[in-house]
């Protein structure tokens, strides 16, 4: 009898603890929040993007950079083919999308690109492109260098390391420079799902330069998108179970110095920043529950957030578009040049929207 008891109470525990958990991981995961349409004026899908623009970077001269065709665990892909690179000149009014040819020795067919940056060597002009790419669901960095003239991409160099084990993004700070978050710390099921279910928050950021590779910041419960401030002294990393930006100084060694945490009130993706503001533009999901669930009946929506004065004591957190998924699912990056505002997703369309009267 007293063995049964013993066991009945143990049992009641678990199933308390288990109840507690999954109620605050519906918390973590937004499951019961929904939006209010904020559309902005002239929104038009991007031709030939239909699988999937998980991250977009543009360069200055308005020649936009697309990953497109991720494959990531737990959420749907509706291609069987590899991974691309997208082009757009948005000094074109026509927003044409232009596959990139990826020239040299490179395995295109296990292609699954995630996030990407890019870094101009002043000293030349060359245009650089690192993309985090999960061939088999490995992670490594290609670099390529990005020949814009003949819309192709020269492969360079792939880095690897046992520090970067499950990278989400990237942003360059030099020719084979960059810091890269770590999204999980464990690698295998089912110890990777259940992190937000426990509330684990051992992920990372590493450096990773020439002779140099170390963890530079710790303690996220999922490091997801990361950029640099115009003047590259700030790095902006983005906790997305956290709801939040983490705001760090780079130091002389590439060290970073958190300085403070930005509450944005989504499970932001990826941060671009617009070169002359500094504005931090996020593309959001507004409730993880249903990304994750993928109910085509009750589709996961879309939000893009952007925050002005981010190094100031009062940031300005705005809502500048809100979707239930009706237009757009799963979106996954904002990113503004000359008064239009592209929107990427992560297995979904594109959108490019008028964003004159918002600047």
């Amino acid at each position: 009898m007293g063995k049964l008891l013993t066991f009945s109470l143990l049992v009641a525990a678990l199933a308390v603890l288990l109840g507690e958990r999954i109620i605050n991981l519906r918390r973590i995961a937004l499951a019961s929040r929904e939006l209010v349409q904020n559309h902005l004026p002239n929104c038009v899908p991007i031709k030939g993007l239909v699988y999937g623009s998980e991250d977009i970077t543009i360069l200055p001269n308005g020649r936009a950079l697309i990953s497109t065709g991720l494959k990531f665990p737990g959420l749907p892909s509706f291609s069987d083919g590899p991974g691309k690179i997208f082009s757009i000149d948005l000094e074109d009014p026509r927003i044409k999308p232009v596959e990139l040819r990826i020239a040299r020795n490179f395995d295109v067919d296990s292609f699954n690109p995630h996030g990407i940056s890019t870094f101009i060597d002043q000293s030349d002009d060359t245009i650089y492109l690192f993309v985090v790419n999960h061939p088999e669901g490995r992670s490594q960095v290609e670099i390529f260098k990005f020949i814009e003239e003949d819309n192709t991409l020269e492969h360079v160099k792939t880095i690897t390391h046992k520090l970067l084990y499950s990278v989400n993004d990237v942003v360059a700070v030099g020719v084979e420079s960059f810091y890269a978050t770590n999204d999980h710390y464990f690698l295998q099921e089912p110890l990777r799902s259940l992190e937000p279910l426990l509330g684990l928050a051992w992920c990372s950021l590493v450096f990773h330069g020439p002779g140099d590779v170390r963890v530079v910041s710790e303690g996220y419960g999922s490091a997801n998108g990361i950029n640099a401030s115009p003047d590259q002294r700030h790095v902006y990393a983005m906790d997305i179970v956290g709801h939040s930006v983490r705001v760090l100084e780079r130091q002389e060694d590439n060290s970073l110095i958190s300085m403070k945490s930005v509450d944005v009130g989504s499970l932001c993706d990826n941060i671009e920043v617009e070169p002359r503001t500094g504005d931090l533009w996020l593309g959001c999901h507004p409730n993880g529950w249903k990304l994750f669930n993928h109910d085509p009946q009750d589709p996961a929506g879309s939000e893009v957030i952007r925050i002005q004065n981010i190094l100031s004591e009062q940031p300005l957190v705005s809502q500048v578009y809100a979707d239930d998924g009706s237009v757009l699912i799963g979106s996954s990056v904002a990113a503004p040049y000359g008064g239009k505002l592209l929107i990427g997703s992560v297995f979904h369309k594109a959108l490019c929207c008028d964003l004159s009267q918002e600047i």
